[in-house]
């Protein structure tokens, strides 16, 4: 395994080639936001909240994506990054119907967690507000695509971990929207396996258990990578 030096916000690090400048921030102690990124999950870089500058390069590169490579500079932030993650947080708020006084996860929410992070205390841009359904079909879990911020950690999860891709992605731009078993209400999909992994990754109030209130609904999401690594080891193969 290959070590390369590099620099981020002017500090000297080294890492494996193996590894992502985000990787390498979390090793350092370096706070670079993230919403679509989990720990034991693939990367895609949906939510480009975790964008930085590197030298010599003009645009905004995915920190979650961008190899460790020797002699990188990276920096992770700036005014302009700042000014970038607030459009960010805010266009998400405008895109759906977040209303976090109501929501299941108020007080254990990421996008709201971000937005306070950023310094958002008004949207500059108009609301969307877009009719959307509910899906309660499930007898223990629902989805709320109001709340829903197209992350994809429950169709990765789903896939990745699980092994049935229940999940997906449908339509695009504003009118993208997961479904499961290409559209079928939740309750009537023959992939689930009920197992919640979904629910427990995703970031925000978009899915939750029909019996948790809202000071119940603390979402686990650390087992993913505990899954994955103990898998890589055969933890669980005699």
């Amino acid at each position: 395994m290959s070590v390369v030096t590099l620099t981020v916000d002017g500090k000297l690090v080294t890492a494996s080639e193996e590894q992502t400048v985000l990787d390498v921030a979390d090793e350092n102690g370096v706070a670079i936001p993230r919403l679509c990124h989990l720990d034991g999950l693939s990367d895609v870089g949906a939510c480009r909240l975790c964008l930085v500058e590197v030298k010599g390069v003009t645009k905004l590169l995915p920190a979650c994506l961008t190899p460790a490579t020797e002699g990188l500079e990276v920096t992770t932030d700036s005014p302009r990054l700042r000014s970038h993650r607030r459009m960010i947080v805010e266009l998400l708020f405008a895109e759906r119907n977040h209303v976090c006084s109501i929501c299941v996860v108020n007080g254990h929410c990421e996008l709201q967690d971000l937005a306070y992070a950023v310094g958002m205390d008004h949207v500059r841009f108009p609301y969307r507000h877009p009719k959307l359904e509910v899906d309660a079909s499930h007898p223990r879990f629902a989805l709320d695509n109001d709340r829903c911020v197209l992350c994809t950690r429950c169709v990765r999860v789903c896939d990745e971990i699980e092994g049935a891709h229940t999940w997906d992605v449908a339509a695009r731009g504003a009118a993208a929207r997961v479904i499961t078993d290409l559209a079928r209400p939740w309750g009537e999909s023959e992939s689930c396996t009920g197992c919640g992994k979904c629910v427990h990754v995703c970031p925000t109030g978009a899915l939750f258990e029909k019996v948790r209130n809202r000071a119940e609904m603390v979402k686990h999401r650390d087992f993913v990578s505990y899954l994955k690594t103990a898998r890589e080891k055969k933890q669980w193969i005699k």
